[in-house]
């Protein structure tokens, strides 16, 4: 074990290399997001499978073993067959004493195109007021290649690796990780099998300033609910008929009320209690409801107290309604009543709450409300789609060394942070391998991941990767 003035040491020689190379960091994130990796559109599938050959080269080059695992194809919608991008695991460092790091990242990118809004092209990296713009910076490739240049460093500077790290890098994650999951089982017992833990840093900051380290993600079970008859016109019709929609409308009014709470009985049921340790975690977060509402341009929320807001966000269950699919929606006026109405709807679930019990719930719900209305339309609930929630444990070896590494690089310690939203690998991560499983963002909330203008800032892109290299000590140090 190095002694805290050696260590200290160390660590200075590492970050005066990373900041005397920040050009050749930047030049690489510019060569890497001009590669148009939309995973979502079918005819740019070729420049995804390109971006993957491109990190696979640049793990290579770092001297590790790559292997690109293919995953066979799968079929659109419209009956078109398309190959799937390879897996790449990667491995470098097999020193028994050390620690493994498994890795997980991704380089295909979200749609993106200049008229959607963007003040620069997309795809071209470039640098304004200290913030680097384009599709990919923050979501995932800065944080990929800062882990890279991270490990680099060690290389460039010839200092013993601290860790062993293992790599798992896909192009398929914006377009839902196919084959992923499959992957993971099948690689158990040989590609995992000397994993310790589990990096992905692929999320944001709460603030545009402050570190975070996220613990905890909602699950989303998405629900279809369908009433119908057939089409009517209703100047003959109007008026004498049970209407779909008109039974929808009031199926959708019935799951929430004014003030966020979901009406469905029991949904609150298995919610996990609120620990007093857990409470104090959210007191010292920074988040500035204010800048929040700023950027969401509403008005006022449901809730007056950062840590009501935060509750909400992260460890109560919410449903929200996003759209009915039949009902005529173009401008203008068209007297039809549809036949068919599909309501759609979703409940971000949160630990302890099984899917099945939800579904079970939300049918019994609906089908209660609707049996009232003696309606003569058919009435049919689905689920067809289920992610479960995610939680790690804070006090875990890997969170107590991305925190003192933290400390190190930003002289402060971390808000501990769930994400609202779903990340299913996180979850797939630690139910497959079993391991402890850590998001460790470096990008900051107000990067525009997904959307218009996305940007990693110089600073958080160069700091990150200090803060990757001063992880793979810190973690080198609990073993």
């Amino acid at each position: 074990v190095m002694s805290s003035s050696s260590s200290s040491a160390l660590e200075m020689e590492i970050f005066q290399y990373i900041d005397a190379h920040q050009s050749d960091f930047i030049k690489d994130l510019k060569e890497w997001v001009a590669v148009e990796s939309d995973s979502v559109q079918p005819r740019l599938r070729k420049e995804v499978m390109r971006m993957v050959a491109l990190a696979a080269d640049r793990l290579a080059a770092l001297g590790a073993t790559v292997n690109l695992v293919n995953l066979g194809s799968h079929q659109l919608p419209d009956g078109q067959v398309l190959p799937l991008p390879s897996v790449i695991l990667g491995e470098l460092g097999k020193d028994p004493q050390n620690p493994t790091v498994c890795f997980y990242g991704h380089v295909d990118v979200q749609p993106a195109k200049k008229e959607d809004g963007w003040n620069t092209d997309p795809y071209t990296l470039i640098e304004i007021d200290g913030n680097l713009y384009g599709r990919g910076a923050t979501d995932n490739k800065g944080p990929v290649l800062a882990w890279i240049n991270a490990v680099e460093t060690f290389r460039a500077l010839k200092l013993a690796m601290p860790v062993n790290f293992k790599f798992v890098i896909e192009g398929m994650e914006e377009a839902g990780s196919l084959g992923l999951e499959k992957l993971l089982d099948e690689e158990t017992q040989s590609f995992f099998s000397d994993v310790d833990y589990i990096v992905i840093s692929d999320n944001l900051w709460l603030s545009n300033r402050k570190p975070a380290l996220t613990y905890g993600s909602q699950g989303n079970a998405c629900f279809f609910v369908e009433c119908g008859s057939k089409d009517l016109h209703s100047g003959t019709f109007g008026g004498i008929i049970h209407e779909p929609l008109l039974d929808l409308i009031v199926l959708l009014d019935s799951l929430v009320d004014s003030t966020g709470r979901i009406q469905i009985p029991g949904i609150y049921d298995s919610v996990a209690a609120l620990t007093e340790e857990e409470r104090k975690l959210y007191e010292s977060i920074e988040f500035d409801l204010e800048e929040h509402r700023n950027n969401c341009g509403v008005k006022k929320f449901l809730y007056g107290t950062k840590e009501e807001i935060l509750l909400h966000l992260w460890r109560y269950p919410s449903l929200s309604i996003h759209g009915i699919e039949g009902a005529f929606h173009d401008p203008g006026i068209k007297t039809v009543i549809p036949a068919k109405v599909i309501g759609k709807f979703s409940i971000r679930q949160v630990p302890h709450m099984d899917l099945s019990v939800v579904k079970k719930q939300v049918v019994e719900h609906l089908e209660g409300v609707f049996s009232k209305r003696n309606s003569p339309n058919k009435l049919k609930v689905s689920m067809p789609l289920g992610a479960k929630p995610w939680l790690a444990d804070v006090n875990d070896l890997l969170y107590k060394a991305a925190r003192r590494a933290i400390k190190t690089v930003f002289g402060e310690d971390p808000d501990f942070i769930r994400d609202g939203s779903t990340i299913p690998v996180a979850r797939m991560f630690q139910t497959v391998t079993q391991k402890s499983v850590m998001m460790l963002p470096i990008g900051a909330a107000d990067d525009g991941e997904h959307s218009q203008n996305e940007k990693i800032s110089r600073h958080n892109y160069i700091e990150g990767t200090k803060l990757f290299a001063a992880f793979f000590l810190e973690i080198s140090k609990l073993h």
